[in-house]
């Protein structure tokens, strides 16, 4: 009997929109969760390298934060206070200045824009226009930064973009790196467009870019492309927007994915893990002096939701007061990648690309549907992985990053089978 038949699903099924996705690859009701293993309603578990779309880096019900969540709502404190003082407020603040922002000489003002990934670059967006009056924003080929009107207009699938229902406007694309397989000179098209007054390019308010794009493939840029791209941006006089909010809070080895490549972004968009725990919660980090906001002039009515701060400020105390967890999360990528390399060359008929930095790691193979092959195959075996990529052709992979090392060897020996049964049929 199939998983799908197990489970009850009915009302899910003549209640719910058409649109959910997950559960169409995951057939099952799932209950319970702890650290990296999410249990369905039966009792069954299953190993997670998906953690919420990295909103779980460090695990379901992780046991000090969630101890930390318990005592602040069992005292009865204060949950949600719009953009009003409160003592967890100025916690987290306290603590990520403290904590994350000055050690790496970071200035930047705190946003709270709304509780989601997509309201943080949605503010950033808008905040560029308005300092520096220009419309247009350069983006990337593959690129994804949420499903709201202004971050779908820099997102590059058409199938997210088609969902929109008006024209997508004010946003360029261009080649992310690596795009022409180096053909070609990093930014040679973007540097002409904007060098020659002939080209039609308005002059742009920003570039906005993941330093690893999760969605669009786990297509890692290089630390050299990186500066580059700051470099052009620093000399055209355009703002630089990093989207960090499913690399950032430590998925790719620091807590922001720029660390590596050494830059400053003018404006930092975090959301997903910057909670600790799974709550919403979303932060743009701006330049002091690019923050011209008038009061009120862009809000929210969850842009202050209280135990998300408090479980936040307790994951930067536990994890990024020393280079322990960053340290970890670099050697267990490294172990992730030798076994991707040691696929790719047992299955070197198969056309597989290994990909990713950090935990954030993908395989490609030639299309979607052997990608999604994989990932069934290694469900019915209890784990949990996605596909991304335009076409779905990379089998994605974002394990929290307090698994086990007996964990991430279960799992990945469980890839291994998935993908040998699946080539040999």
């Amino acid at each position: 009997m199939s998983l799908s038949a197990i489970a009850d699903t009915e009302i899910f099924e003549s209640s719910e929109s058409r649109v959910r996705s997950y559960s169409r690859s995951w057939p099952v009701v799932f209950d319970r969760a702890v650290g990296s293993t999410v249990f369905d309603e039966s009792g069954r578990g299953y190993l997670d390298f998906f953690a919420g779309a990295g909103a779980l880096n460090y695990g379901h019900n992780n046991p000090i934060l969630k101890d930390v969540l318990i005592r602040y709502l069992a005292e009865d404190r204060i949950v949600h206070s719009l953009d009003m003082f409160t003592t967890a407020r100025r916690e987290f603040l306290q603590t990520f200045s403290d904590a994350i922002l000055t050690p790496r000489d970071l200035d930047y003002r705190v946003v709270f824009p709304g509780p989601g990934g997509a309201n943080a670059v949605e503010a950033a967006l808008k905040l560029a226009r308005k300092v520096t009056g220009r419309e247009s924003v350069i983006n990337f080929t593959n690129a994804f930064h949420g499903m709201t009107l202004g971050a779908l207009s820099v997102t590059g699938n058409s199938l997210k973009r088609s969902g929109a229902g008006v024209p997508l406007v004010h946003a360029t694309p261009m080649p992310y790196d690596d795009y022409f397989n180096q053909d070609y000179s990093d930014f040679f098209y973007l540097e002409r467009l904007l060098s020659d007054s002939g080209s039609g390019l308005n002059l742009p308010a920003a570039v906005i870019v993941e330093t690893v794009q999760g969605e669009g493939g786990i297509n890692a840029a290089r630390a050299d492309w990186l500066r580059g791209l700051a470099d052009l941006c620093r000399r055209h006089g355009i703002l630089l927007i990093v989207d960090d909010v499913q690399m950032g809070c430590g998925r790719t080895g620091g807590f922001f994915s720029f660390e590596e490549a050494g830059i400053v972004p003018d404006m930092v968009c975090l959301s997903k893990s910057i909670s600790g725990s799974g709550l919403p919660m979303a932060l743009t980090l701006v330049r002091p002096e690019l923050d011209i906001w008038e009061p009120g002039e862009h809000n929210g009515t969850f842009r202050g939701i209280a135990p998300a701060f408090m479980t936040a400020a307790d994951a930067i105390r536990t994890y990024w007061q020393d280079d322990a967890l960053e340290a970890s999360t670099i050697a267990k990528g490294a172990r992730v990648e030798g076994r991707f390399n040691a696929l790719v060359s047992s299955h070197d008929d198969a056309g597989l690309v290994a990909k990713g930095r950090g935990l954030a790691r993908g395989l490609q193979f030639r299309d979607g549907e052997t990608a999604e092959a994989v990932c069934r195959a290694a469900f019915e075996r209890g784990l949990l992985m996605e596909t991304s990529g335009p076409s779905g052709e990379v089998m994605k992979i974002l394990p929290a990053l307090t698994i086990t090392d007996e964990e991430l060897d279960r799992g990945l020996d469980i890839i291994d089978a998935s993908i040998a049964d699946v080539l040999a049929a």
